[in-house]
């Protein structure tokens, strides 16, 4: 028998970004919120704490910017901020997923993204200017590109630093190491959550119930069925607690299965990372400057334009095309005048590397 000795209005699973939000609105209209975390509170925040922190929204002037961030007068003026118009967003959604995309929530996303923004703020989320990765001095003049002028203060982890401090200040209880189960489906209302706490089984009564515990990306058996042949061999960038729960449950008392299933994010990532993301190391398997290489495959043949945009648009589609080639890798050879250019990450100790004098060298050590 399920202990039965929790009721709130409102019980949100998982403790991610999205989760996180949900809480705090719901908190803010006065209804009693409890949260269930699957992890540790030490692997707590999903795969928002494994997320680089940069955000994407609809902007226009620094004037903008200056609301969700603090940029002396002279920084404002000296500086080219790019933009992200909301017309540019379409543009930029549509290309990039090739129209395949819901209207209206693509409607929402983009004509409200600096709302939510400014909410963000509202909430504790600190922003600061993308300087290190989205900016660079162009004839004397620091310049923004990629329409990603803002990131999060500490990144993803720092996000759901922010937000959590802002929900518990608010009274938001958080049941951690606490996994979602099963819906308490009566044929006609959800009234709450079957789960265990640190493996005891308990149930939590709620008026409503909003599932945010992130898709199936840790599931290997999950993988193989909607992603197909070879992906449980894919190593998971974020957090080992996603397993599709929440897609299992709402399933299981008839929701309707929507969206595009086999859709992925899939970055290229270190061939001999962990299985799974590391808090601590989350971004040191980031191999994001491959436009400034040639990438090849175990027979040494190219398999991608590695330019063909800003690697913003390209970053989450490539590790799909590496997962296709021979033994499942690929290389990314650059050119010794380019090192200064690399990101951070490959520069790090946990970096498979390999150099030669001269091609022919560097091919016989491939």
């Amino acid at each position: 028998m399920a202990e039965r000795n929790h009721d709130y209005d409102v019980v949100v699973v998982g403790k991610g970004n999205a989760a996180l939000c949900a809480a705090l609105t719901a908190r803010d209209t006065g209804v009693s919120v409890a949260m269930l975390e699957a992890a540790s509170v030490d692997e707590s925040g999903g795969n928002s704490r494994f997320a680089g922190g940069v955000m994407r929204f609809a902007y226009s002037t620094v004037a903008e910017l200056q609301q969700l961030t603090d940029i002396p007068e002279d920084e404002a003026k000296n500086t080219d901020w790019d933009s992200n118009t909301i017309e540019e967003f379409y543009d930029d959604l549509y290309r990039v997923t090739s129209y395949r995309t819901d209207p209206q929530l693509s409607e929402t996303l983009i004509t409200r993204s600096f709302e939510g923004m400014v909410w963000l703020r509202s909430q504790g989320a600190s922003f600061v200017p993308n300087y290190g990765a989205q900016s660079a001095i162009v004839n004397g003049k620091r310049k923004f590109f990629g329409r990603f002028p803002l990131t999060v203060n500490g990144g993803g982890a720092g996000l759901v630093a922010d937000l959590t401090k802002t929900a518990e200040k608010k009274g938001v209880e958080i049941f951690y190491e606490t996994r979602a189960i099963s819906l308490i489906y009566d044929g006609v209302s959800v009234l709450g959550v079957r789960a265990k706490n640190r493996g005891k089984p308990v149930e939590y009564r709620a008026r409503a119930v909003v599932l945010a515990c992130g898709g199936f990306e840790a599931n290997p058996e999950w993988r193989t069925r909607y992603l197909g042949p070879g992906w449980e061999l894919a190593k998971v960038r974020g957090t080992r607690h996603n397993l599709g729960e929440g897609l299992k449950m709402a399933l299981e008392i008839g929701a309707c299965p929507c969206g595009n299933w086999s859709g992925r994010h899939a970055v290229s990532w270190e061939r001999h990372a962990p299985e799974f993301g590391v808090v601590e190391r989350s971004h040191d398997p980031y191999r994001h400057s491959y436009p400034l290489s040639v990438m090849i495959n175990a027979e040494g043949k190219r398999f991608v334009d590695e330019g063909a945009d800003f690697y913003n648009y390209t970053y989450a589609k490539y590790g799909a095309e590496v997962l296709r080639q021979n033994g499942q890798y690929a290389y990314q050879v650059f050119d010794a005048k380019v090192k200064p250019l690399l990101n951070k990450e490959y520069s790090g100790r946990n970096v498979t590397r390999f150099t030669g004098n001269t091609l022919e060298e560097l091919a016989e050590k491939l």
